[in-house]
C-alpha cells in the first residue's frame, strides 16, 4: 500500500507551490496571499515569457482544416502521467507543479515519458515497467519538499529525453534550481543536469552530470552581466547528431527582467554515452547573433537516421564541414527584440560538429535568416464550457474546506484560458536532407482570431524553404506542435487542440513535404475543461496565467512514430468534488489541478 503524507492525497497542503521564500507555517490549507505569492514568484521565475497579449495580433486569413474520422494509423494510445500521479510521487513529497512540459523518447522496447516533476518507463503496449519516479529522486537530491519536516530540496524544471539508438543510450535533461532548504527561496544557482543511461535499458542504471548555467563568471561560467547576480538557463532543449549532444537554453537574469540571449552547449555524445569521468562543454552565446538581436529559443536537431546526421548527411549537405548540427529559431518574441509579428526564421549551422571527439573542438556557429510567411503571438486559448469544480468552489462560500483556505477576494471566477505560447520555435527534426519544425502562431479562421499553427520544411544546406503552411481548425485551437518524420519522409505533428468543439485534447495531423497538412485527428478526445490552479486569480493574482504546455514531443522509432501531448482526462462536477476526501473526484485529480498527458503511436508504413 502508498503511504502519503498527510493532505497530500488531495494535493492541498502548506507550502503547496515551490520556492516561496517566506513561511512554512504548518497550516492544513494555505491562506490566499501566501498561495497567490508562492505561485506567481515560481511562474516569474521559470518558463519565462516577456511578450505580452495585450495587443491584438491578426493572423493570416485561412482555411479552416477538415476534421478527420477514425485514423487506422493510430495503433496504440495510453495514458500518460498526470498531475495526481506527479503530486503524489516519492509518497507525496512533491509541489503541485503547471505545465506538464511534456518529454517523450523510445526506442528498444520501452517509451519514456519524462514531465514537470517526474518520469515513468512503459513498454510499447503502454504497461508501466516502473512507477512514477519524482525527478529529484532520479537526480539523486533531497525531495522537492519533506512533509515531514518542511525541508526543500532543488527545484526541477523543463525536462526532456531522447533515445540515441547509434550508442544504444537514453539521454535526460532538467534544468535544476538551488532553494535555501529552510524557506525554499532560490539562492540564484541553477544548472543542467544531463542523466545518461549506463545501457539500452532506461529502467537500470545511469550517469549524472552537472553543467553550471549562472553565467556570472562563477563555477566556470563566463560573465555575461546579467542585472543582480546570476543568469538563468531556462526553457533547456537537447539535440543530436552522429558526433554531438546539445542543448539551448533561454538566458535570462535570475533575479532580474532581462533577457540574455539563447546558448548553445556542444558535448561529445560518444563520451557522454561511455560514461565519461568529465566531458568538456563548448558553450555559445547568441547574443547579437541575428542582425544584432539575440537569439531565442534556438531549438536543436535531432534526427530520424542518427547513423547518417551529423556524419555521413550533414557532412554532404554541410559542403564538406565536417559534421553538421542544424538549429531553427524564430524572432517575433520580445526576448529577439520583435514586435510580435515576423516573417524571419532563422536557420542555424554548427559546422565541424565530427571535432567534437578532439580535445580542442573546431566548431564554427553561424545563421541564415530566411523569409517566410508571417507568424505572431497567438491569443489564448479557449475552452468549451462544462464543469470547473475548483473554480466553482472558489466562488461558492458553503465550499468546504476550500481550496485556499478561505473566501475568494477575485470571485466570480471563469473557465479560464490557456496559454497559447508565444510563437518560440517548437521541437526541431532533421530527415533526408530536410528541416522540420513548427510554432505556434495567431491565425484568421471565418473572422475569428483563433491560436494555429505555422510548420516549415527547410533545405538548411542551399538556404530555401522548401514548404511552409497554416494549419487552423474552425472555432478552436491549435497549440503546442512536435513533428517527428520516418526515414522514408511521413511525417506526423502532434498538438493540443481545444475550443468550442473539442475539451482540450490530444491530436494530431499528418505533414507531407509537398501537400502539406492533412485533416486535423483525435487521438484523446478531452473530458473536461483545465481546472488547474494557474487559472484561477485567487491562486496566481490578477490576471491569471493559465499554464498549458508548454512543448509536447514526437519521435520515430522505424516505421511508427509516437506522439504525446498534454490534454484533460477527466471530469467530475462541484459535488463530486465536495464528496470525500475533497477534491479528488474519485482518485482523478487533486484539489488542485486535472491535467494529464496522452502518449500514441502510428503506424506510418510506406
Amino acid at each position: 500500500m502508498r503511504t502519503v503524507a498527510p493532505g497530500a492525497d488531495v494535493g492541498v497542503q502548506d507550502p503547496e507551490f515551490a520556492a516561496t521564500g517566506g513561511s512554512s507555517a504548518r497550516r492544513p490549507t494555505p491562506d490566499a496571499a501566501t498561495t497567490r505569492r508562492q505561485a506567481r514568484r515560481v511562474n516569474r521565475v521559470i518558463n519565462r515569457s516577456l511578450s505580452t497579449r495585450r495587443l491584438v495580433h491578426r493572423g493570416p486569413s485561412i482555411r479552416s482544416a477538415r476534421e478527420g474520422k477514425s485514423d487506422p494509423r493510430l495503433v496504440t494510445s495510453f495514458d500518460g502521467i498526470d498531475h495526481r500521479d506527479q503530486r503524489l510521487a516519492n509518497g507525496g513529497n512533491q509541489f503541485s507543479l503547471e505545465p506538464p512540459d511534456q518529454g517523450l523518447c523510445a526506442g528498444n522496447g520501452f517509451v519514456l515519458e519524462t514531465i514537470n516533476d517526474a518520469l515513468r518507463v512503459y513498454d510499447t503496449a503502454g504497461d508501466p515497467k516502473t512507477g512514477v519516479v519524482a525527478l529529484n529522486t532520479f537526480y539523486g537530491y533531497p525531495p522537492a519538499i519533506d512533509r515531514s519536516t518542511f525541508v526543500r530540496g532543488p527545484f526541477i524544471t523543463d525536462p526532456s529525453c531522447y533515445y540515441d539508438p547509434a550508442t544504444r543510450r537514453w539521454f535526460h535533461v532538467v534544468l535544476t534550481l538551488d532553494t535555501v532548504p529552510a524557506t525554499g527561496a532560490f539562492t540564484g544557482g541553477n544548472h543542467l543536469d544531463i542523466a545518461v543511461s549506463r545501457s539500452s535499458d532506461p529502467t537500470g542504471a545511469w550517469t549524472i552530470y552537472h553543467l553550471a548555467a549562472e553565467d556570472d563568471g562563477t563555477s566556470g561560467t563566463p560573465d555575461h552581466g546579467c542585472s543582480l547576480g546570476p543568469c538563468l538557463g531556462d526553457y533547456p532543449h537537447i539535440g543530436a547528431d552522429a558526433n554531438g549532444f546539445y542543448i539551448t537554453t533561454n538566458e535570462y537574469s535570475f533575479f532580474g527582467p532581462e533577457f540574455h540571449g539563447a546558448q548553445i552547449y556542444a558535448l561529445s555524445k560518444h563520451d557522454l554515452a561511455a560514461g565519461a569521468a568529465s566531458v568538456a562543454v563548448t558553450q555559445f552565446d547568441t547574443a547579437g547573433m541575428v542582425g544584432g538581436n539575440p537569439g531565442f529559443t534556438v531549438w536543436p536537431a535531432t534526427s530520424s537516421d542518427i547513423g547518417g546526421f551529423g556524419g555521413r548527411a550533414s557532412t554532404s549537405n554541410g559542403g564538406g564541414q565536417g559534421g553538421t548540427e542544424y538549429f531553427m529559431s524564430s524572432d517575433a518574441a520580445a526576448e529577439a527584440n520583435g514586435t510580435g509579428t515576423s516573417s524571419d526564421l532563422i536557420v542555424w549551422t554548427l559546422a565541424h560538429a565530427s571535432s567534437l571527439s578532439r580535445a580542442v573542438p573546431s566548431l564554427a556557429l553561424s545563421n541564415r535568416v530566411l523569409s517566410v510567411s508571417p507568424y505572431s503571438l497567438p491569443p489564448l486559448s479557449d475552452q468549451k464550457a462544462g464543469d470547473f469544480p475548483q473554480g466553482q468552489c472558489l466562488n461558492d462560500p458553503a465550499c468546504s474546506p476550500n481550496p485556499i483556505g478561505g473566501p475568494d477576494p477575485f470571485a466570480p471566477e471563469v473557465i479560464s484560458q490557456p496559454d497559447s505560447n508565444d510563437s518560440r520555435m517548437q521541437q526541431v527534426v532533421y530527415a533526408n536532407g530536410r528541416l522540420w519544425g513548427a510554432l505556434d502562431t495567431a491565425l484568421t479562421i471565418h473572422g475569428q482570431d483563433k491560436a494555429g499553427i505555422a510548420y516549415f520544411v527547410v533545405n538548411p544546406a542551399a538556404g530555401k524553404v522548401d514548404r511552409q503552411g497554416y494549419l487552423g481548425l474552425a472555432g478552436n485551437d491549435l497549440t503546442y506542435p512536435a513533428i517527428a518524420v520516418s526515414r522514408s519522409g511521413r511525417a506526423v505533428m502532434a498538438f493540443t487542440l481545444m475550443g468550442a468543439d473539442h475539451y482540450p485534447s490530444a491530436a494530431y495531423a499528418a505533414l507531407d513535404a509537398k501537400a502539406g497538412a492533412g485533416p486535423v485527428h483525435v487521438a484523446a478526445e478531452g473530458l473536461g475543461p483545465d481546472d488547474g490552479f494557474t487559472g484561477y486569480k485567487a491562486q496566481v493574482g490578477d490576471p491569471p496565467r493559465t499554464r498549458w504546455g508548454d512543448y509536447g514531443a514526437a519521435v520515430v522509432v522505424g516505421d511508427s512514430i509516437w506522439i504525446a501531448s498534454e490534454y484533460i482526462g477527466q471530469t467530475c462536477s462541484l459535488s463530486q468534488y465536495e464528496a470525500a476526501p475533497f477534491g479528488s473526484c474519485g482518485g482523478t485529480r487533486t484539489s488542485l489541478a486535472n491535467w494529464a498527458t496522452r502518449i500514441s503511436r502510428l503506424d506510418v508504413h510506406p
